[in-house]
């Protein structure tokens, strides 16, 4: 390092020093290996890259750089969308035509067929899976990418490691040391003990939270399924070594990084070893330490619960945690309200996350690489005669397209036929009807469907994440069936390859792509052009005498916007707040009410 970067360094050290050495000493009391940690916090920052150093220090004098309007995310799978990395490389004009300035890739770290949940089962951190290239290949993707100025996120798998693992291995040889870092038992009773308070994530695929492996005489905690090893993070050489995995891949030029599992970290007896206190220990000193060595990295978490145990994972604002969190909530009411037309629930929904400080960021997304899990406010609903069982069954039902007047089309994910619980999977246009539409008025409903929900994420305060193929259209595809090592999983009904003969069609307004992917531009156009859409603008939800129809108001310097939105199939007359309202899409002009198409959306602005 230069003396003007080690200076840099040590300021950054020195400003966290203190808190991340008394959190680390109260969880692991070991002088030595906080000594450690922090000669490799040094190591790492003095090997970060000059351009990756300059990212750091232009991005430390605006802290904020991601809570702007103009971020908008793709999600996507490396080998679905271009073969490889140098193939995304080649394909970066496309995303930026489609106004992404930051892209997800999905993981593609090392793992090994049939055991890699989608590359959650991490065989080697610091290995890309070759199918996909190599860590030279991906520092060139992301060297490109940020001359592009598009962002690059990845997702660190920190819960656990492949079965398949240097440290799994050795340990299932006998090995001490590496026995140390899961959790090994000799007999079956504190697993039993565990299984008493720890609910199970795949009841029906991988039931239990253990797995006896006969080779070597072990109980091993696998908490998601038995090629998943997790962690044992009561040993302090785990979160050393962990942590400078999250380092060196911050060091190929990552700007989010996405902690996967983030509540089932830290294990406990007689607990339910989800949201304890000590993985927000965990994550504030990950949080500290990535300001240290790389500051222009932020942490998104994957916390998948209800809002109540979501937030906490944001900190406090002396202490904070995550920068970004998934509103997953948010996410599956959107579907709930479409399937019953009840905005009620949603319109709850946003108030409680426009009442939390503007601070607290979240990422917004109709749809993930992940299933749809029906977790909903169902205290709430059973108000409104709407039963948690009976009404998931409805859900799937009306996405399977079984309900009379259902046009979408999908799959039950880990269906349970004890308890008739289950997820639910499939892309956006599939959803939204655009698979069955058969005739032209079909078509246009769909595709103005589609439009009227992304309208409805793009109007909310976050970052805006697309899933790959959205922008097109992209239907769900039934081909993963054919492969025996997919064929079990129907989440692959929404993983597919990228259509590139659709996309072909992008700048075709007579195709449904076309429709789509001009209109979510346009979308995307005027967030970027209004300040009302910035993140701390005040949000609150709008009155619309019509359960069906959703009303969101947001006011920044001056300017008020109002967004409507349609869930009905037939057109509504919604009364607008006092004074002049313009249509941001055609210009025309409303005072005292306006109308919406079926499933159809405004953007206005008051004039």
């Amino acid at each position: 390092m230069t003396k003007q970067e080690e200076s840099r360094f040590q300021a950054r050290l020195a400003r966290h020093h203190d808190e991340l050495r008394w959190l680390y000493m109260e969880l692991y009391d070991n002088g030595s290996m906080f000594a450690e940690l922090c000669d490799q916090l040094h190591r790492f920052a003095d090997e970060r890259r000059p351009v990756l150093k300059k990212r750091d220090a232009a991005r430390e004098a605006e802290p904020d750089w991601y809570k702007h309007r103009d971020l908008l995310g793709s999600m996507l799978y490396i080998d679905n969308f271009a073969g490889n990395l140098n193939g995304v490389r080649k394909k970066l004009d496309y995303l930026e035509s489609a106004g992404v300035d930051c892209i997800h890739l999905m993981p593609f770290l090392d793992t090994v067929p049939g055991r890699s949940d989608g590359g959650y089962a991490v065989a080697d951190f610091r290995t890309v899976r070759p199918d996909l290239g190599t860590m030279d290949d991906l520092q060139k993707l992301t060297d490109a990418c940020h001359r592009k100025n598009i962002n690059v996120c990845m997702d660190f798998v920190m819960n656990h490691t492949s079965c398949d693992h240097q440290w799994a291995r050795r340990a299932r040889a006998g090995d001490g040391e590496y026995m140390s870092r899961y959790f090994f038992y000799d007999n079956p009773s504190i697993p039993a003990e565990y299984e008493k308070t720890v609910p199970q994530v795949f009841p029906t695929t991988a039931p239990g939270n253990f797995t006896y492996f006969e080779d070597c005489g072990y109980w091993v905690m696998t908490t998601f399924y038995p090629y998943q090893w997790d962690l044992n993070y009561h040993n302090p050489r785990v979160f050393n070594e962990m942590m400078y995995n999250f380092l060196f891949l911050a060091n190929q030029g990552m700007d989010i990084i996405r902690i996967d599992a983030v509540p089932y970290i830290w294990k406990e007896l007689g607990t339910s070893c989800r949201n304890l206190d000590k993985v927000h220990t965990i994550v504030r000193m990950m949080r500290m330490i990535g300001e240290i060595v790389c500051p222009s990295v932020i942490l998104l978490g994957e916390v998948v619960m209800e809002p109540v145990k979501v937030v906490p994972y944001f900190g406090t604002v002396d202490k904070p945690e995550c920068h970004l969190l998934y509103n997953v909530t948010t996410m599956c009411t959107t579907w709930h309200t479409v399937a019953t037309r009840d905005t009620r629930l949603l319109r709850g929904q946003l108030d409680s996350v426009a009442g939390l400080p503007k601070q607290y960021l979240f990422l917004n997304y109709l749809r993930c690489h992940d299933d749809i899990g029906w977790g909903l406010d169902y205290p709430t609903l059973r108000q409104w005669g709407m039963e948690e069982v009976p009404h998931k069954k409805y859900l799937n039902e009306f996405f399977l397209g079984h309900t009379p007047g259902s046009v979408s089309r999908g799959e039950l994910y880990n269906d349970d036929p004890t308890t008739g619980d289950a997820r639910f999977c499939g892309t956006t246009a599939s959803m939204c009807g655009l698979e069955t539409a058969r005739t032209d008025e079909e078509r246009a409903l769909a595709v103005r469907k589609d439009l009227m929900l992304h309208a409805m994420m793009l109007f909310q305060s976050g970052i805006p994440m697309l899933y790959s193929g959205d922008e097109i259209g992209q239907l769900n595809d039934y081909s993963y069936k054919d492969d025996p090592a997919r064929a079990g999983d129907s989440r692959y009904i929404h993983r597919g390859k990228l259509p590139w003969d659709r996309a072909a069609q992008r700048s075709d307004l007579s195709t449904p792509a076309g429709q789509i992917f001009s209109g979510l531009h346009e979308l995307e156009s005027l967030r970027r052009e209004h300040v009302a859409f910035e993140a701390s603008a005040d949000v609150w939800t709008l009155d619309t005498g019509d359960i069906s129809v959703l009303g969101i108001g947001r006011y920044y310097d001056g300017e008020m916007l109002a967004g409507l939105f349609n869930f009905d199939t037939a057109p509504k007359t919604i009364p607008l707040p006092d004074g002049t309202w313009r249509d941001l899409h055609s210009g025309a002009e409303y005072s005292g009410s306006a109308p919406l198409e079926p499933c159809g959306y405004l953007w206005l602005l008051h004039l």
